[in-house]
């Protein structure tokens, strides 16, 4: 009977020890995985620390222009190079440098990306001529360029596969951030402090960043892959992806005629004083953050389509600001509006070269997003090159329409690629009859 109980104990003692190690096994795989959870969190905190520092780099000079001319004894025409050419540095250094840094480490280039940056505008805080601070500007676009391509890549491999969208979203806010906030807080300190201050802490903020992300981004992520030229050569010969890297050129850098001398034309036509402008670059970045969130909803069904009347809508809009920029109500108002839809038609632009390039050329699809990136810079750098000749020539009040016939030809452009889009329809339609 003794031998009956002990044998009962111990199958009792034995089940029990193995219900304790399952739970110990679960409660340790729960605790793995809310650890990743969380590095993973501070990981995408970092990027987009890093995203805010780039993001408010990138517009910074648009509200310093008219300090930065006066400081440097510069037309402001010459100071709206900063623009242009940031932008340039950013639509050719981001397609060759990403190529030649395939092959690198995604943390230690993600170090490099932040260590070029700091360099940039550490030159552009001490700049004392235009020629060197061009110079800066074009050394803190290659830094944009290579993060840009990269930023969404180390996002998405930082969490599971259902988590990606959320994840580079994540990354994206400090985009978002930098427009609505570090842009007017920047061009604050720069009345306040001078232009230069504005730089310096840009570059305390980038390595604020190059710290967050050397300690919280992992060393074990993938290295990125190299693409192929034939790749690249059937993206720039497709006809359809042609059409819409010439409408996102045009489309996005219509409102950058006007927007690149915005606070000469609220400081000059509309009579607000230099101390008000930063108020009105925050409500104009709370435009701009609303009209991308009201331009992706939009642009899911049919993104053509949608752009095609957003250009419309936006080209009315740009023309309309030539009439009531001289009175401050209807011209803020205005302003405003023109904020909402200058950034409306990003996402829409995005998915539809996604579209394309999965239809006409799968392997690339990588590629003719990255191009279309590249194709927003152009037309920055297109824009506001056009705005800085009719701002010599005729005026700024003259922005406004030049920028609203550049949009306009978008708009055509777009209404062209629908009809295009619904041949294809068509034909998709009559294959899967027939099949």
């Amino acid at each position: 009977m003794s031998i009956i109980i002990t044998f009962i104990d111990c199958v009792i003692t034995s089940f029990y020890l193995k219900q304790y190690r399952l739970y110990i096994n679960k409660l340790r795989r729960r605790i793995i995985v809310d650890l990743s959870k969380k590095q993973s969190t501070f990981a995408l905190l970092a990027l987009a620390i890093s995203a805010f520092a780039i993001g408010t780099t990138e517009f910074i000079s648009v509200g310093l222009l008219p300090l930065i001319a006066n400081d440097l004894q510069v037309s402001v025409t010459t100071a709206g190079l900063t623009v242009s050419l940031y932008a340039l540095g950013v639509t050719f250094g981001a397609p060759i440098l990403t190529s030649i840094t395939s092959s690198m480490s995604r943390k230690h280039l993600l170090l490099w990306i932040m260590v070029i940056f700091i360099i940039g505008n550490s030159i552009a805080a001490f700049s004392t001529s235009i020629g060197m601070l061009l110079v800066a500007r074009v050394i803190s676009a290659f830094s944009h360029g290579i993060f840009m391509s990269i930023g969404s890549t180390i996002a998405a491999d930082l969490v599971p596969e259902n988590r990606r969208a959320s994840a580079i979203s994540i990354m994206f806010t400090g985009l978002t951030v930098a427009t609505v906030t570090g842009v007017p807080l920047g061009t604050f300190i720069g009345q306040q402090f001078g232009w230069r201050m504005a730089f310096i802490i840009i570059v305390g903020i980038g390595i604020i960043a190059f710290i967050a992300n050397s300690i919280l981004v992992p060393s074990n992520l993938r290295k990125g892959t190299r693409t192929t030229f034939r790749n690249q050569f059937k993206l720039v010969t497709n006809g359809r992806l042609l059409l819409l890297f010439t409408i996102t050129i045009s489309g996005y850098g219509g409102t950058f005629v006007v927007f690149t001398y915005l606070s000469p034309i609220l400081q000059e036509i509309t009579g607000f004083k230099e101390g008000t402008v930063a108020a009105i670059l925050l409500l104009y970045g709370i435009a701009i953050a609303i009209g991308n969130t009201v331009g992706g909803k939009l642009s899911n069904h049919n993104p053509i389509r949608a752009l095609f009347y957003m250009f419309i809508v936006q080209a009315v809009i740009l023309f309309f600001l030539m009439f009531t920029a001289p009175f401050k109500i209807a011209g803020l108002i205005t302003i405003f509006l023109m904020g909402a839809l200058a950034f409306m038609n990003v996402p829409g632009l995005q998915v539809y070269a996604v579209m394309l390039a999965e239809r006409f050329v799968p392997s690339g699809v990588d590629v003719a997003s990255a191009i279309n990136i590249a194709a927003f810079n152009a037309g920055i750098a297109l824009g506001s090159y056009l705005g800085g000749i009719i701002t010599d020539s005729i005026g700024l009040i003259h922005t406004t329409w030049v920028g609203a016939l550049m949009v306009l030809i978008a708009a055509f452009l777009a209404g062209w690629s629908t009809i295009f889009e619904r041949k294809d329809q068509k034909a998709s339609k009559l294959n899967r009859a027939v099949s």
